[in-house]
């Protein structure tokens, strides 16, 4: 996959040639691009916005450097992605479509935003990663590339990483634990040593689903109008932490 970015503050971008996705890079899993727009400006102090018609606090990008950065990129009939607050929320069925992708390309707004005529010319699909507000788009893109990465086949190495995790699973992630087995009074629960996949698998079941009942009830609510294929095991735990959670409300 290749991803270019197009931002005003390409210092910025430093962490994602780090730590997983740096590795992913060499191994030519992902390749990402970093576009510094001011480059393409014809102002001669580097300018690449300016103060907004009608009015207003901040600075709004100028289109002509957007549109040749844009030109110079290849990114005509390209996939085109805005972080805005505007847009709908990053989540995982978005997350899972951009990873098909072979490439695509994000714009990075700045202050108040950009000139509304570079999203209309260039068909950019607007995406936010919350409902609160950024200095930039630069943090969103960042989370948006790290989200979409580690999707690609052989980013993390297995595929187990993925499919245990909470959005894959419908439930918050169990407690993890690791060495020592007992630290400053704090032990590690005894039935993780007792060599049995089984009840292993069944107690992280149990904790996925007490977290998640607790800590984010709309996920539990989602998993249950799935209606996932469980063992009998499986559901008499889900029933007791249903009648338990019940009993508390």
């Amino acid at each position: 996959m290749k991803v270019t970015i197009l931002t005003q503050f390409p210092d910025m971008f430093g962490p994602v040639t780090s730590s997983i996705l740096g590795r992913a890079a060499e191994k030519g899993l992902l390749e990402i691009s970093v576009v510094n727009i001011r480059d393409y400006t014809l102002d001669k102090h580097r300018k690449t916005d300016d103060t907004p018609f009608g009015g207003g606090a901040g600075m709004v990008m100028t289109p002509q450097p957007a549109f040749d950065a844009l030109r110079a990129c290849g990114a005509e009939g390209r996939r085109i992605l805005y972080m805005s607050p505007r847009g709908p929320i990053l989540d995982q069925k978005l997350a899972e479509d951009l990873a098909q992708e072979q490439e695509f390309f994000i714009l990075c707004g700045h202050y108040e935003g950009v000139d509304e005529r570079i999203l209309q010319a260039w068909n950019m699909e607007e995406v936010s990663i919350g409902d609160y507000i950024l200095t930039g788009g630069e943090l969103a893109a960042m989370v948006l590339v790290d989200c979409v990465s580690r999707l690609i086949p052989g980013v993390l190495g297995s595929g187990d990483s993925l499919s245990e995790e909470s959005i894959y699973s419908g439930l918050l992630e169990y407690p993890q634990y690791t060495k020592p087995r007992s630290y400053d009074g704090l032990d590690v629960p005894e039935v993780l040593f007792n060599g049995n996949h089984k009840l292993i698998h069944l107690w992280q079941y149990e904790q996925s689903l007490r977290l998640t009942a607790q800590r984010r009830p709309d996920l539990l609510k989602r998993y249950l109008d799935s209606k996932p294929n469980l063992t009998k095991d499986e559901k008499k735990i889900l029933e007791r932490v249903l009648q338990e959670t019940q009993s508390i409300e």
